[in-house]
């Protein structure tokens, strides 16, 4: 009974080793694919390694980068928080809040960027990019709690702006599709000329050689 056991139990040793071995392969390889800017090669790879090990923090925060340049932010968002739950190291940890206040604020939600800094910083106090960072947050937070109506001002203009590009695209997609077809019906017009002229040379032709050989017959029988 104890020999089955054991057998048992390295059996599963070994089965926990391969799953392992699977999971930093994929890991590398979506490493790879990131650094030659495959975003999104990446991501597969690194979900591939999410399903042998769904708590490996590596695999989740390259994961969360891969999205990020891919600007699926709140994928990233998601993907980022998932790995702060299992990541023990601090230094790892303060990155991954790191990122999510990038993200924020470049969404110009400020008051959750200024959250995930400050917990950044908790984690490694002496990263003074994520210090300024964090001092740009609060200083736009408070300009936009000052003058809440510039504020409006400026998402109407952000509004007329998004309009205003949405429509020269439909403008040019419209554009280009009058150009398509114009573009074939002058080619049409151009063969159907082309054949118009080809038969009126043709019959011109036959008429020609029908002359000659009349004139041929009139001149045998002189």
């Amino acid at each position: 009974m104890n020999r089955y056991i054991v057998l048992f139990f390295l059996t599963f040793i070994c089965l926990i080793n391969v799953s392992a071995q699977a999971d930093r392969q994929f890991v590398r390889s979506g490493n790879k694919l990131y650094r030659m800017q495959e975003y999104s090669k990446a991501e597969a790879e690194y979900r591939k390694s999410i399903a042998v090990n769904p708590d490996n923090p590596q695999a989740l925060y390259n994961l969360g980068c891969a999205l990020m340049m891919q600007q699926k932010d709140s994928a990233a968002v998601e993907e980022y928080q998932k790995a702060a739950r299992v990541e023990k190291n601090s230094l790892r940890k303060a990155k991954i809040f790191h990122n999510i206040g990038v993200i924020c604020q470049n969404r110009k939600m400020f008051g959750e960027a200024i959250s995930a800094y400050k917990e950044s910083l908790r984690n490694n106090p002496n990263d003074n990019e994520t210090r300024y960072n964090l001092a740009l947050c609060k200083r736009q937070q408070k300009k936009n709690q000052n003058n809440p109506q510039q504020n409006n001002k400026d998402d109407k203009q952000n509004r007329n702006n998004k309009e205003k590009q949405e429509k020269q695209k439909t403008q040019q997609k419209q554009q280009n599709q009058q150009k398509q077809e114009q573009m074939s019906k002058d080619n049409a017009e151009q063969l159907l000329n082309a054949a118009m002229q080809a038969e009126k040379e043709t019959k011109k032709r036959m008429q020609d050689e029908s002359r000659h050989s009349r004139s041929r017959k009139l001149e045998k029988n002189w």
